[in-house]
């Protein structure tokens, strides 16, 4: 069975990458997708986003790397997917994902929706916690793919 996992990714974390590899192990193929999210001001563009997760990901043969502007949905339906990937963090993720879980069924009920919970240790890191850190001049290196780590101090600067 084919899979999605849908993000903004900006940037893709190590928490990312976990549910990545879990999710590659499960299935035979896993798109991971960015789609836009209106509500997020990205700081990397569509471009850089898909060459930091391709970098990323490169040594996983059954994940690949993709954009859409459709709903996630849709994406899973072009591609042939199966289900939708989604990642919890704490109970506060399980309240919006399970909305979103509600609204990807009420589109294609067909589609299942598969939660993986973070390792302990991953459960505050979020592409904007690592944003606002690095903003700050603070070493994320431990939290993201080195290839990300290098993009963010090019974006930011070095640490103080």
């Amino acid at each position: 069975m084919k899979a999605v996992y849908a993000g903004t990714f900006d940037p893709i974390t190590n928490g990312h990458l976990d549910i990545i590899k879990r999710a590659s192990k499960l299935f035979d193929k896993v798109y991971v997708t960015i789609f836009e999210n209106p509500d997020k001001k990205g700081l990397f563009n569509i471009e850089e986003r898909l060459l930091l997760i391709k970098e990323t990901v490169k040594d996983l043969d059954n994940v690949y790397v993709d954009f859409s502007d459709k709903l996630a949905v849709e994406y899973a339906r072009k591609v042939g997917a199966g289900a939708l990937i989604r990642g919890l963090r704490a109970t506060q993720d399980y309240h919006y994902e399970s909305m979103m879980a509600y609204a990807n069924q009420y589109l294609d009920d067909e589609i299942e929706i598969v939660f993986l919970m973070s390792h302990l240790n991953q459960t505050f890191i979020s592409s904007s916690n690592i944003k606002e850190i690095a903003s700050h001049h603070h070493d994320v290196s431990p939290l993201v793919p080195e290839c990300v780590n290098k993009a963010l101090i090019k974006k930011f600067g070095d640490k103080k």
